[in-house]
C-alpha cells in the first residue's frame, strides 16, 4: 500500500499546472465512490447505525453521481492534456469497477441490525468533508505556507484515519460495555434530573468541562507515567502539523480515553441532542487545533484550546514538554500550572524528543510493546 501511495501520490509532484492536482481529485473522488458502493452492498456490517439515522440515502446516491462525474471529468482531462495519465488511467479503473458493481443504483433493502459492523461510511464521510473544509482553511490561512498539502509521512496518517474509522464500532461496543459495567452504580436519578432541568447551553458547557476535566487527567498521565507514554508517543511523533496529523493516534490509548471521558457524561445523564453536539464540537475542534493554520483568537486564547495553543504540546520545545495538557478548555492548564508561558508565539519543532518513533501506521501501533522501548523508558 505504502509504494503504491509513492508511485500515484509524490508530494515532490504536487504542483499546479501540470495535471498532479486533478489526476489526485480524480482519483479521491472514484476510491471514495467505490468504498460507497461496498457499504450500499452490505449496509450491516459496513455503515454506522448511529449515522446513518441521520443521512439520507437518496442525497447519498446523488453525491456520488456527482462525485463518478467529476472523477471521470477531471481523469479523462489528463488524458486529453497529456498529462499525468497514470493518474487519470488509477481514477477510471476505480470508476468502471464502481459502475460494475451497480454504483449509485445499487439497491438497499431491508438488513439486520446489532451486527458487528466497520464504520466504513464514516471513514468516505468525514474524509470526504475534512479535506474539502481543512485543505482549503490552511490553504487561505497556513502558519507554515512551505508545507505542503502531501507533506512527509501523510500516507501513514491517512493508514491511521482510515483504521481509527473502521474500528469506530468495536471502540463504541467496548467503551459502552465498560462505562455500564464498571460505573453503573455511580448513576443517580436524583444528578441526573438536576442536569436535565438545566438550560440547554448550560447543559452544553458542562459536557465540555467534564470531558475535558477528565480528558486533562488521563492526557496527564500518558505523559506522566512511563507505561503510558509510550502509547502517547505515538501520537506525539508527528514532525508536521495539519489536520491529519491528529488521527495518528495508538488504538489502546483510543479505547482507554474514550472510555474515561465518556465516564462522567453516562454517570450524569447528559440529553442525546447535547452528546450529539459536543460530539460534533469535539471532532471539529481535535481536526482543528492539529491544522497547519494561523488565526488571531485574541483574549480567547486563554478560554478555549486553539492550534496555537495546541501546536505547543506538540512541540519538541524544552519549553513545551509535558505542557497545554488540555483539548477544549485552555484555562484548565492555566488554573493547573502545565501552561506554556513566556514563549515565542508558536513553536519551532514538532514531535518526540529524540525522534525514535518508525514510521507507518503498523510499526507504530507495534512500537509500544518492544523490549527495547519498553527497558528504555523504565530505566530512563
Amino acid at each position: 500500500m505504502t509504494r503504491l501511495y509513492h508511485r500515484l501520490f509524490r508530494a515532490d509532484q504536487f504542483q499546479v499546472g501540470e495535471g498532479n492536482i486533478s489526476g489526485y481529485i480524480a482519483c479521491f473522488l472514484a476510491i471514495l465512490s467505490c468504498l460507497g458502493v461496498l457499504a450500499f452492498h452490505f449496509p450491516e456490517y459496513l455503515t454506522t447505525p448511529e449515522l446513518r439515522q441521520n443521512y439520507s440515502v437518496e442525497f447519498l446516491r446523488q453525491l456520488m453521481f456527482v462525485a463518478l462525474i467529476i472523477s471521470g471529468s477531471l481523469g479523462l482531462l489528463n488524458f486529453v492534456r497529456n498529462t499525468n495519465k497514470r493518474l487519470g488511467a488509477t481514477a477510471w479503473f476505480f470508476i468502471v469497477v464502481a459502475i460494475a458493481f451497480g454504483g449509485p443504483n445499487v439497491e438497499v433493502g431491508d438488513f439486520r441490525d446489532n451486527t458487528p459492523y466497520l464504520g466504513l461510511d464514516w471513514f468516505i464521510l468525514d474524509l470526504l468533508g475534512s479535506t474539502l473544509i481543512f485543505i482549503l482553511i490552511e490553504k487561505l490561512l497556513p502558519h507554515r505556507k512551505e508545507q505542503k498539502i502531501l507533506r512527509s509521512e501523510w500516507q501513514g496518517d491517512l493508514n491511521h484515519f482510515f483504521v481509527n474509522h473502521l474500528i469506530i464500532g468495536f471502540v463504541l461496543l467496548a467503551t459502552n460495555q465498560f462505562v455500564h459495567h464498571a460505573f453503573g452504580w455511580a448513576v443517580s436519578e436524583t444528578v441526573q434530573g438536576f442536569i436535565v432541568q438545566m438550560p440547554f447551553l448550560l447543559q452544553l458547557f458542562l459536557i465540555i468541562l467534564v470531558a475535558d476535566l477528565m480528558q486533562y487527567f488521563v492526557h496527564r498521565a500518558y505523559h506522566e507515567v512511563p507505561l503510558l507514554w509510550r502509547f502517547n508517543a505515538v501520537h506525539h511523533s508527528a514532525k508536521e502539523m495539519d489536520w491529519l496529523a491528529g488521527s495518528r493516534q495508538h488504538i489502546l490509548e483510543i479505547l482507554v480515553t474514550r472510555s474515561l471521558v465518556l465516564t462522567p457524561i453516562f454517570v450524569l445523564g447528559f440529553p442525546s441532542e447535547v452528546i450529539s453536539l459536543y460530539v460534533i464540537i469535539v471532532g471539529f475542534q481535535a481536526v482543528f487545533n492539529h491544522a497547519n493554520v494561523r488565526v488571531k483568537f485574541g483574549w480567547l486564547r486563554y478560554v478555549i484550546v486553539t492550534p496555537q495553543f495546541h501546536h505547543w504540546h506538540h512541540s519538541s520545545d524544552k519549553a513545551a514538554i509535558d505542557r497545554n495538557y488540555a483539548a477544549h478548555f485552555s484555562f484548565l492548564d492555566y488554573l493547573l500550572g502545565t501552561a506554556v508561558k513566556g514563549q515565542a508565539e508558536w513553536p519551532d519543532k514538532y514531535g518526540g524528543v529524540g525522534d525514535y518513533m518508525p514510521e507507518g501506521m503498523l510499526r507504530q501501533q507495534l512500537f509500544p510493546f518492544k523490549k527495547k522501548v519498553i527497558a528504555r523508558l523504565f530505566n530512563g
